[in-house]
């Protein structure tokens, strides 16, 4: 059997994965792949990289801050600089009607990216030169495999996880997590313990623990065939992938927010390759719209060669409809599109898309307060970390439950309903920042600042946050 070393090795070198000193943000839970991927990137195995690690607590069990402390731990002791961030991605979840293992990706996806912008910024190097390295197994991807088949999905979901996308990279890919094990055991290095992964109500746990087995017993080489299979169905689907994107372009207009398809033109293609285009289209109009569901993208397929098609809504807001020989798919114009979670450094600066921009850095502490409701102060006392450096910020929409204590008041108050005495429109709500210190809203953007938060004269350090609103008006 083939090290663990030998195996990542030759798959950074095959996929061209890690450059020399490239920026790497490794994402690491605490769990045994996670911490292997770290000891392997953190001994130089894998190269020579600027390492630095991402830990996000998912606030979803109640050891989840014993998890973050076991990574900020390991990471002290390796010398790898360490990020923890956690969010309620639960909460989340309800939002968004979404399940709690899609909402964790988003989320964790979504801060990765922001925090390897932060680090790129810092080295001064382009943002396209780093990667965030995650440490997904052979295993995940036959698990992957199956659960797609049970909910159906077509090629490029049943080849999900891959090598490479765009900035994200899996060094262990073509690892069996019994050797991702073996090799964490070698070094007598301890790992923690996700008590999820043993609910077998959830769909992977079920996989993992009942049909994977399962598919072995019938097949002993299971995973030999299967990746065989997988390679077949994953350069198969990169050159369709490559063809639709190029009719997208030339089949429609897409820009960010928007996507016009020319119908006559949608007429020509196979029903295959049009649902093809519609989601590649979409995807790059709306990229949280990657994950449509299949019927979802077949009615938008039938739409485009019916005579009259009704309109239609859509997940994730959206809305089709056809107009002069065409099909829009675009937000109804009253409400906006709610934020995804957002990591706000300080210093820093965080893209809202269409909601403008939100940036913070420290002022001095007698700088005055700003009389400019999109403009706030605040008191950065509560942010002061152990070694005196201030944790960075998290920036999102109104979640539903959300309470705060609203400069001047004595109690708390409901969000929604400091949002309806504001006036704040409530197509618009969705796309009002929150600023939130863990789970503590500490502004509401262009509304009201948190009590617990206010600048005092005994205020010592302050901190600026400032709403970009150009790109909303």
């Amino acid at each position: 059997m083939s090290s663990l070393r030998d195996i990542a090795r030759t798959t950074v070198e095959r996929h061209d994965m890690l450059p020399t000193g490239a920026p790497v943000l490794a994402m690491v839970s605490g769990g045994g792949d996670s911490v292997a991927l770290l000891r392997l990137l953190a001994a130089g195995d894998l190269g020579d990289v600027r390492l630095s690690v991402l830990h996000v607590d998912h606030a979803l069990r109640p050891s989840s801050a014993e998890d973050a402390a076991f990574v900020e731990s390991l990471c002290a002791a390796l010398r790898v600089p360490c990020r923890v961030v956690r969010y309620d991605v639960g909460a989340f979840a309800a939002e968004q009607g979404l399940n709690l293992e899609d909402a964790g990706r988003r989320v964790r996806y979504r801060f990765a990216e922001e925090e390897l912008d932060a680090q790129c910024a810092r080295l001064g190097v382009g943002p396209s030169e780093g990667r965030v390295a995650v440490a997904h197994t052979f295993d995940d991807r036959m698990e992957t495999f199956l659960m797609r088949l049970l909910t159906g999905a077509g090629a490029g979901g049943l080849t999900a996880p891959r090598h490479v996308r765009g900035r994200i990279v899996r060094p262990l890919l073509d690892a069996r997590r019994d050797v991702v094990r073996a090799y964490v055991r070698e070094l007598g290095q301890p790992w923690r313990e996700d008590e999820s992964n043993l609910d077998t109500s959830r769909l992977r746990a079920r996989v993992r623990h009942d049909l994977l087995p399962l598919a072995f017993d019938v097949n002993p080489r299971f995973d030999v065939g299967l990746a065989r299979t997988l390679g077949v169905l994953e350069d198969e689907d990169t050159l369709l992938g490559q063809m639709a994107e190029g009719f997208a372009y030339t089949f429609a207009e897409v820009q960010p927010g928007r996507a016009v398809f020319a119908r006559t033109m949608m007429a020509t293609l196979s029903r295959a390759m049009a649902r093809r285009t519609i989601r590649s289209a979409l995807a790059i109009a709306f990229p949280e719209a990657g994950r449509l569901d299949f019927e979802h993208v077949e009615a938008l397929a039938e739409a485009a060669v019916q005579e009259s098609p009704a309109a239609r809504d859509l997940p994730f807001g959206l809305r089709m409809h056809t107009e002069y020989g065409t099909m829009i798919v675009a937000r109804p114009a009253e409400t906006a599109q709610a934020l995804a979670p957002s990591l706000l450094e300080i210093p820093g600066i965080v893209s809202l898309g269409e909601a403008g921009t939100l940036q913070a850095r420290e002022v001095a502490p007698d700088i005055g307060v700003p009389d400019d409701p999109f403009h706030a102060m605040i008191d950065a006392e509560p942010l002061i970390d152990a070694e005196g450096n201030l944790r960075p910020l998290t920036v999102d929409g109104p979640r539903d439950g959300d309470r705060m204590r609203p400069l001047g008041m004595a109690g708390t108050k409901k969000l929604s309903d400091l949002l309806t005495d504001e006036k704040v429109p409530r197509g618009r709500r969705p796309a009002t920042p929150i600023v939130r210190d863990g789970e503590r809203i500490v502004w509401v953007a262009g509304v009201r600042l948190a009590d617990d938060y206010r600048v005092t004269s005994g205020t010592r350090r302050t901190v600026s946050l400032k709403w970009d609103r150009e790109r909303t008006d």
